[in-house]
């Protein structure tokens, strides 16, 4: 993570001052990138104070600030207290943005204006990704998927070729970004530990608060059967797979556990395979 001065003291960073003023404007982002309670701003009209918003848009940070900020600096502190960065506030200027990215420590972060040495006002802000598993598929039973503008031409062997995505959402505060996808379990081409990320010609997928994307494979775990894998049988087959997502910024591995059932031929190409959620 990228600071401007990342051995400045957590005092220093605020650069308070004896006896000054601290108005304090407490609040958590929300999905929408809100801060405080769900579809209300940060700063309310009764507080008269510099911040008029406070936002996660993407993987930045924005500060707006009123028409009557008389502020002249903004500093971002971090959950571990150093400065994580300092941004001016020339005059006429009524918003300052920090990239905060997905390599960022999660937590709560304060936002600090300054006048000169005087801390005028302090917003609390929680960043903390939350990183689900909503649905896992394949391509030959979601033709409308864009499949095309991820593997290119999808008039070639696809439905033979087990392609699949995984469905996630990020219903946290703060960006995340996945940088691994795998399938283990009941699927016919497991893969314990993908070469690269396991995503297609990718190595993250950024997924910003609020925000739900496709991922998808490049290990194709519903291709060819292999020595370990479960494949398809006139008779049926059935079992459970799991599929895990490794984040970045929060340093999770969500799994998520789905059942599926094979019928219809002993060639995965020719197969019929049902996912449900377990």
């Amino acid at each position: 993570m990228t600071r401007d001065h990342p051995h400045i003291s957590r005092r220093n960073a605020l650069r308070t001052v004896t006896g000054a003023t601290l108005v304090s404007v407490a609040g958590c982002l929300d999905n929408s990138g809100n801060s405080g309670t769900p579809g209300v701003e940060t700063t309310s009209p009764e507080s008269q104070g510099p911040f008029k918003r406070v936002a996660v848009d993407g993987t930045t940070l924005v500060v707006e600030l009123s028409t009557e900020a008389d502020v002249d600096q903004v500093n971002l502190i971090p959950p571990n207290g150093e400065l994580f960065g300092k941004r001016d506030v020339a005059a006429g200027v009524q918003q300052v943005s920090f990239e905060v990215g997905t390599a960022y420590e999660p937590g709560e972060y304060q936002v600090v204006a300054l006048k000169g040495e005087e801390t005028v006002v302090e917003s609390t802000t929680d960043i903390v990704p939350e990183v689900q598993i909503q649905d896992v598929g394949l391509y030959r039973n979601n033709p409308d998927k864009p499949w095309d503008e991820v593997y290119g031409d999808t008039e070639t062997d696809r439905l033979k070729n087990g392609e699949a995505f995984v469905t996630i959402t990020n219903s946290g505060t703060g960006p995340d970004a996945v940088v691994e996808l795998v399938f283990s379990g009941d699927v016919p081409n497991p893969i314990e530990e993908p070469q690269g990320s396991g995503m297609y010609e990718t190595e993250q997928v950024v997924v910003a608060p609020g925000e739900t994307v496709d991922l998808f494979s490049n290990s194709f775990p519903f291709g060819s059967e292999s020595e370990k894998g479960t494949g398809c049988s006139p008779d049926g087959n059935s079992g459970q797979f799991t599929v895990l997502v490794k984040t970045r910024a929060s340093g999770n591995e969500v799994t998520k556990v789905f059942d599926v059932e094979y019928s219809g031929s002993n060639e995965m190409s020719d197969c019929e395979v049902t996912i449900t959620e377990a």
